[in-house]
């Protein structure tokens, strides 16, 4: 490399990218303009090539015209003048095993619209950003105490443009903004929006890990789409996909004739479940990759949290391969590559952006997800709870007679629920692959299915844990998710789903308004069993409590209507009524209990105290509960 482009090419980035400690590599690979030669550089990782060149709209994809140099430690650069955001690029590899193949830019901020693969020439500043204040008031939150409710979604179809072009984030923005702080969420969680060739893939398979999709817009509509958000205060959660990525031709797939970024073996190279390649976790280069492409999104798009998929599959050497698997240096089926990646992604993320989460979608009883990497833990905000998500599922599909007889399936959780710091999530997986909709999972016929997921939802939103719905779960979306067409919001001209809607809105707004509800979500001190041993009649109710405020919660899983029913209290008060899932105008029938309740000195399940109440018909009502005289008692 000529001595007077020498300093561009800074040693000590290249170093802690090749020892794996490379936390923002994305200011160094990949295509980035220098003002003072007024050219573009390029940088790209590629140690085995025989050479490389970039390739592109301004040297007519000739490999002949701009070589790169061979600097040091793997990295190639090329100094290229006269070009402009928008330019088509690739590098064409000459790689180790005679192949010779048009690669994307791994580091490439943008690309073009699928299915064309180059990634463009972009520069990734311009955007005047209006979240500062937001961003200020973020850094002094403990999200472990504060109400979060997610609405999950998927850009492409939530709302579908005329035509049959690709929804702009910047026109979602608008819309989403005003519809998500209207329904009471505190957060939203996008699907994969890096750049990924198949639509089917959901955004789940990726090719362009630091490049937004193009099918939505350019890097900084993506950051209006956040910048719009939080100007509601809405937080901005993104689908992180670090577990695998397709092998499509000009992806990482054998980036220089050698299998670069996933494993050489062939029984830790790839997924069989899904035909993907798994990175190889051990290498330093590729985990400076991961952990500095997790901090890209916080860094360049303010982004609130990461949402990591299919963790299992990271975790787990053994994953999915009917025992065929090379096991670690201690003969178990743990990748400990994979969990020091792990543990270093969120050290390094939520140390420096502080009042963001990290969430681990993971399935098994792997410990301490959620403890910090110096307990032993990963690291992760929060975890998943997928126990909870199927037991009750299992549960609400049942016949009510036969729910006496599963009665723990909505209890069980409870026995574990403080083992992790968790996130009750009905998401979207749960509503594709002929699993049916939320409504349509319900038992019974078309009105107890309706009030079956109200009861479920108030029976959610009490529980102890952080929630997430998927989208069209807050109208009761009747079919499952198809991600070729936008939901069927022609439903909201229907009663029961306007019902579902208005229910939904003010189950966020009550949990929203009542700390009792989120604020000791991590211990028995903010959660008491009142009623649990009522098999017969299907019959839950508990107390949520800060220390200082009482939000008590009964749901009735049965179609009968529960006359003076007997609640246990643990102290003298009055119940007011804060929500009844079974009002006419949620669709209910209209047994509403009454509005204030006074205890009872009378004794049950333990306690001295109780109160009587009607509870609707596969329903739910929730109470404010104020001691009569605040003492020592128990709370």
């Amino acid at each position: 490399m000529k001595g007077c482009y020498q300093k561009y090419l800074p040693e000590h980035d290249i170093y802690l990218y090749n020892i794996g400690e490379a936390q923002k590599a994305y200011e160094f690979f990949g295509c980035h303009y220098i003002p003072e030669l007024k050219m573009h550089r390029f940088c790209v990782w590629a140690p085995n090539a025989r050479s490389v060149s970039v390739v592109g709209d301004f040297n007519g994809w000739d490999a002949e015209k701009t070589p790169m140099e061979f600097y040091k430690n793997g990295v190639w650069a090329a100094f290229v003048p006269e070009l402009h955001d928008g330019d088509n690029y690739k590098y064409f590899v000459y790689g180790y095993d005679g192949s010779k193949v048009m690669k994307a830019d791994p580091f490439a901020f943008h690309a073009e619209v699928r299915p064309q693969t180059a990634s463009k020439v972009w520069g990734i500043g311009g955007y005047e950003w209006h979240d500062a204040s937001y961003l200020k008031r973020r850094m002094k939150r403990n999200v472990l105490k504060d109400a979060v409710s997610i609405y999950e979604m998927h850009i492409g179809s939530w709302r579908i443009k005329e035509g049959c072009r690709f929804p702009g984030f910047r026109e979602v923005a608008d819309e989403l903004a005003d519809y998500v702080s209207g329904m009471g969420y505190t957060h939203v969680e996008i699907m994969p929006v890096a750049e990924h060739p198949y639509d089917g893939s959901w955004g789940y398979q990726v090719t362009g890990f630091y490049a937004v999709t193009s099918r939505y817009g350019t890097p900084q509509d993506f950051m209006y789409f956040v910048d719009k958000l939080h100007s509601r205060g809405i937080g901005v959660i993104m689908d992180w996909v670090p577990g695998h990525f397709p092998k499509d031709e000009h992806g990482l797939s054998k980036f220089d004739g050698t299998h670069l970024y996933e494993h050489e073996n062939v029984l830790q190279r790839e997924h069989p479940q899904w035909g993907t390649l798994i990175f190889n976790y051990g290498r330093p280069e590729v985990i400076s990759f991961l952990v500095s492409n997790a901090m890209f999104f916080m860094d360049c798009y303010h982004i609130d949290g990461l949402r990591v998929d299919a963790v299992t599959s990271i975790l787990y050497l053994d994953y999915a391969r009917d025992g065929y698997f090379v096991p670690n240096e201690d003969g178990g089926n743990i990748d400990n590559h994979a969990v020091e990646m792990l543990r270093r992604m969120n050290s390094v993320v939520l140390t420096n952006y502080a009042g963001t989460m990290t969430i681990a979608e993971e399935s098994t009883a792997y410990p301490m997800i959620t403890k910090p990497p110096y307990d032993g833990g990963l690291g992760f905000t929060f975890k998943w709870n997928m126990g909870f998500m199927h037991d009750t599922l299992a549960y609400m599909r049942m016949d009510h007679y036969f729910r006496q007889f599963e009665h723990n399936k909505m209890s069980f959780s409870m026995y574990y629920a403080f083992s992790e710091n968790y996130i009750l999530a009905y998401s979207h997986d749960e509503v594709v692959h002929g699993k049916k909709s939320m409504v349509d999972k319900m038992f019974g016929d078309y009105w107890q299915k309706f009030a079956s997921l109200r009861a479920l939802y108030s029976f959610m939103f009490a529980h102890p844990g952080k929630k997430l719905m998927f989208m069209g779960d807050e109208f009761a979306q009747f079919i499952e998710w198809d991600y070729k067409k936008q939901l069927d919001w022609f439903l909201l001209e229907y009663d029961s789903h306007a019902g579902m809607q208005r229910f939904v809105k003010d189950l966020n707004h009550v949990y929203t308004e009542n700390p009792a509800l989120y604020e000791v979500d991590d211990s028995w001190d903010g959660f008491k069993w009142l009623n649990v041993e009522d098999r017969a009649q299907s019959v839950f109710a508990f107390i949520r409590t800060n220390g200082e405020e009482f939000v008590v919660c009964a749901v009735n899983f049965t179609p009968v209507v529960r006359e003076n029913y007997w609640i246990a209290m643990p102290r003298e008060g009055m119940l007011e009524r804060l929500l009844c899932s079974d009002e006419t105008r949620y669709g209910g029938s209209g047994v509403v209990p009454e509005k204030k309740i006074e205890t009872r000195r009378q004794a049950l399940n333990g306690m001295e105290h109780s109160a009587v109440l009607t509870l609707p018909p596969l329903g739910a009502v929730y109470y404010k509960f104020t001691l009569k005289s605040k003492g020592d008692g128990e709370k």
